[in-house]
């Protein structure tokens, strides 16, 4: 018997979707854990400001993509925007897709670790499997991200702003 998961009100329910794929751009660093936060806002303001010069803001929406996850080590993270069609980047700035695909997902508000920690085991209690591979530098993800739904312009509090999590499930 499998307990029942409590979600608190900023925790949304769990589900599973088919999502297309996604033309982004974005700028990508390996940091660590402890730090990566303050490094992905500076990457933030910095695409901000190259999504704005390219007349792009009004797509989206902002996310940050989690290709590697070593807690203890190294995480390969990535800083991006969503864009209706493939853009050239520059020296800086590459452009990426995001793959179709089924993903487990569910909006939180507030508490990402709390929402990392409901998805996660809502996956391994639906006896889902991610896609990824565990390797040499930690969990390689094909695709697991946080979509910023709210619009920064408009609520400048992190705390309040919806966030689609979402991992890509194996086929």
């Amino acid at each position: 018997m499998t307990k029942k998961i409590h979600f608190p009100l900023e925790i949304g329910s769990p589900g599973i979707d088919r999502r297309t794929a996604k033309q982004y751009v974005g700028l990508r660093i390996i940091t660590p854990f402890e730090g990566m936060f303050a490094q992905t806002d500076k990457l933030f303001k910095e695409l901000r400001q190259w999504v704005n010069a390219k007349g792009l803001a009004e797509q989206g929406p902002y996310f940050l993509r989690y290709h590697v996850i070593d807690m203890k080590g190294l995480m390969d993270v990535e800083a991006g925007f969503v864009v209706t069609s493939r853009q050239a980047g520059d020296e800086r700035v590459k452009g990426g897709v995001l793959p179709a695909g089924r993903y487990a997902h569910l909006t939180y508000t507030r508490y990402a670790l709390r929402g990392n920690q409901a998805l996660s085991i809502w996956v391994q209690e639906k006896k889902l499997e991610v896609d990824r591979e565990i390797t040499s530098k930690g969990e390689a993800f094909v695709c697991r991200y946080e979509a910023y739904l709210t619009d920064y312009r408009s609520e400048p509090r992190k705390t309040k702003w919806q966030v689609d999590l979402a991992f890509r499930l194996r086929d």
